[in-house]
């Protein structure tokens, strides 16, 4: 038996209804579950037919029926007879076409809004969910704007909750473009034992194919730093970040080197221009100072951080934003308010074809660009036209772009 869709109804609670793909399924059978090889007991059988459901004994082949208290079934499973080994290949949804954020109104709904999503999404494999610790938000991914509207609807009636829906955050990137050097001395004393760190510091873009040379000018002179050890990370959001240890003479004790590098890592998941995660830097420490007593990795720790943010500042910071890959496919006589559009998008247009007697378009468009695309796309062609959407790479924001997204940051944070 295979299972397409799982649901809550009022008087039954979860129901499962599948198809039966061969031989039979009778009331009371054990079977098992392919995908988890959990095993499973259909206490009831129903006959489906649209609302109505027919309680029976057993379902032959090609029948469509219903079960209730399964406990570890989703859609797409397939469940067996013990002994047989057939899987049932799984239907295959289509790509989600619109996206947004959601958020209760009242903070004291969040938990019951997380149960509402993820029953939505169980019962529907359409509409998506995901919980975005990069943006901080839940994101919301369905078949339209119509689609998304629906399960608000559910949610303010069935669930009682009040929601939000808007524009979800974009995944900004942030690198540098030169050379910059910085240092940071932190020194607190509170009666007790103090803190003390100083470092000193460069950072380089990492440019694929040329390597780190370690001679830089520093403060007017021409400078060879020693490279004494070098950690090179492949970050899990993009891009590089290498770690280069200069110091010599002892400046900085090497058991503060962790230390560094962690306040190091957490300028580059929170980024000196926008909050979003830095990629492709280099960074060398060369110099600095601690102090016998006071010097504790906490102290180190924080001096690292603001000496980075303060090198990156002056680096040449960009911002970099996401770019797609967007297939349109459009009858012949929208193809130039079609066409329009994207280039109001900051889109450029890669490529056009025709296939089945609809014209193919092909663009790159930034992400921050495309959402409702979906809605304007179906009004303009009257609904004649569909799309696809993949990532494809980051990209620099025109200065423009930059600035408006910097003063918005600054806005953000005053409010915060």
């Amino acid at each position: 038996m295979f299972i397409y869709k799982t649901a809550l109804e009022q008087h039954l609670g979860d129901v499962t209804y599948f198809k039966v793909m061969s031989g039979k399924i009778s009331e009371g059978q054990d079977v098992i579950n392919m995908a988890n090889s959990s095993k499973e007991r259909i206490t009831a059988l129903y006959a489906v037919a649209g609302k109505k459901k027919e309680k029976v004994t057993e379902l032959t082949a090609g029948d469509m029926g219903c079960t209730v208290k399964l406990k570890s079934v989703k859609n797409n499973h397939t469940l067996n007879a013990p002994g047989n080994e057939t899987i049932v290949p799984p239907i295959e949804f289509p790509q989600s076409k619109y996206r947004c954020a959601i958020k209760s109104l009242d903070e004291k709904d969040d938990e019951k809004l997380g149960e509402a999503l993820n029953r939505a999404s169980a019962e529907d494999p359409t509409m998506r969910v995901e919980y975005s610790k990069e943006l901080r938000q839940i994101i919301l991914n369905g078949m339209g704007e119509q689609h998304i509207n629906i399960l608000k609807w559910h949610i303010n009636n069935d669930y009682k909750i009040e929601v939000e829906l808007f524009a979800p955050r974009i995944p900004y990137r942030e690198t540098i473009t030169k050379v910059a050097t910085a240092q940071y001395r932190h020194r607190k004393q509170s009666g007790g034992a103090g803190q003390f760190g100083e470092v000193h510091l460069l950072v380089e873009p990492i440019i694929e194919g040329v390597e780190a040379a370690g001679k830089f000018k520093i403060d007017g002179k021409d400078t060879q730093l020693t490279i004494k050890g070098k950690e090179e990370f492949l970050l899990d959001w993009g891009g590089k970040f290498e770690f280069f240890n200069c110091i010599v003479g002892g400046a900085i004790d090497a058991g503060f080197m962790p230390a560094i590098k962690k306040g190091l890592m957490q300028k580059m998941e929170e980024g000196p221009l926008t909050g979003s995660y830095a990629r492709d830097i280099r960074v060398y420490v060369y110099d600095g100072k601690m102090h016998p007593v006071d010097s504790k990795e906490i102290a180190f720790i924080i001096a690292a951080r603001n000496a980075f943010k303060e090198a990156f500042k002056i680096a040449g910071p960009k911002i970099m934003e996401p770019i797609y890959l967007l297939e349109v496919m459009v009858p012949g006589d929208c193809m130039g308010d079609v066409m329009s559009d994207i280039q109001n998008r900051r889109g450029i247009i890669e490529g056009m074809g025709s296939e089945k007697g609809f014209q193919i378009l092909k663009a790159r468009v930034p992400l921050a660009e495309l959402y409702k695309y979906s809605t304007t796309l179906s009004s303009i062609t009257s609904g004649r036209a569909t799309f696809t959407m993949n990532f494809q790479d980051y990209q620099q924001v025109p200065m423009d772009v930059q600035e408006k997204l910097l003063k918005a940051y600054e806005e953000e944070d005053k409010d915060e």
